[in-house]
């Protein structure tokens, strides 16, 4: 019988570990699905460890990584791609927002053929007005930097083992885990769903968290802010030769003199040209800094001992 890897990236989710846990294992074994639960620890400041490996003595069929420090999320996902050993694997929320009422249903599309099971939000539930203002912010700046409608995908999908596999042949240490799972292609279904609240503890994304992470995988994924620097330099040129002529015609009327906060805007305004530009630049060669250097994605610190032998 096929298995089913659910990877579940946990950070600071000692409220939600055990009910995931239970809650996963409850749905999988009532739909007869062969399962494996494999949580990873993205260097958690709190209890998230123990209640995995206290999950995992409850469970045989639940598994734990544990990062030396945090990592982030993209992190956490390929080291649960590369750990689980399923046929299929499904990434999924540790807080449960996904809701695994879905999994039976994806599994299904799986077995009638398709190779990544694609899950879309409805609706966010029930969010504050700052984080939906955020969250729609980020979706708006990604979605034109990588060409892609991020409202129309997630983090939430079933993945084929022929999938999962390509991903992991993948060199780069910037991952962007959403975006690369639709690059590879293969056939896909899309199915919407609700966001589910979270029973226990609170959202790790802020404004500047969320901006943060659209800026490294829009420079990971994408070249269009580099295209944005030669913009700006097209427009700081036609600034400069429309106030070249300003300047040339206040000569010959006799009132140069008058054009020296002009002088003034146009060094300015190019002056902030070149530093965005330079900043944009520089972000880019941070990470081929970051790729050259060849360091791990992330470094584990301790695993459950039902996947010693798988590492």
């Amino acid at each position: 019988m096929a298995l089913l890897s659910v990877v579940l990236p946990s950070f600071n989710e000692e409220g939600n570990i055990l009910n995931t846990a239970e809650t996963l294992a409850k749905i999988l074994k009532e739909a007869g699905i062969n399962y494996e639960l494999v949580f990873v620890d993205d260097g958690s400041s709190d209890n998230t460890y123990n209640l995995i490996m206290e999950a995992a003595s409850k469970d045989a069929n639940v598994k734990g990584v544990s990062f030396s420090r945090n990592f982030g999320k993209e992190a956490s996902i390929f080291a649960g791609l590369e750990t689980a050993t399923g046929d299929c694997v499904v990434v999924m929320d540790c807080d449960l927002q996904h809701p695994a009422e879905c999994l039976p249903k994806m599994y299904k599309l799986w077995e009638e053929g398709y190779e990544v099971v694609e899950g879309i939000k409805s609706s966010r539930g029930k969010e504050g007005l700052i984080h939906k203002m955020c969250a729609g912010m980020f979706y708006n700046i990604m979605s034109r930097l990588i060409k892609m409608d991020m409202k129309a995908t997630s983090d939430y999908k079933l993945l084929d083992r022929k999938v999962v596999n390509v991903l992991l042949t993948l060199p780069e240490k910037n991952t962007f885990f959403r975006a690369l799972s639709f690059w590879v292609g293969f056939k896909t279904v899309k199915f919407e769903y609700d966001v589910q609240e979270r029973m226990f503890g609170k959202t790790k994304w802020s404004f500047k968290s969320l901006m943060r992470y659209a800026i490294n995988n829009a420079t990971s994924f994408s070249t269009m802010p580099l295209q944005m620097v030669t913009f700006l330099g097209i427009v700081s040129v036609i600034l400069s030769v429309a106030l070249g002529i300003q300047t040339l015609v206040k000569y010959f009327m006799g009132t140069a003199a008058e054009g020296f906060p002009t002088v003034i805007l146009l060094i300015l305004s190019v002056g902030g040209f070149i530093m965005i530009s330079l900043g944009i630049i520089g972000h880019y060669l941070a990470r081929i800094y970051e790729e050259v250097k060849g360091r791990p994605r992330y470094i584990i610190r301790s695993y459950t001992d039902n996947i010693k032998g798988n590492l």
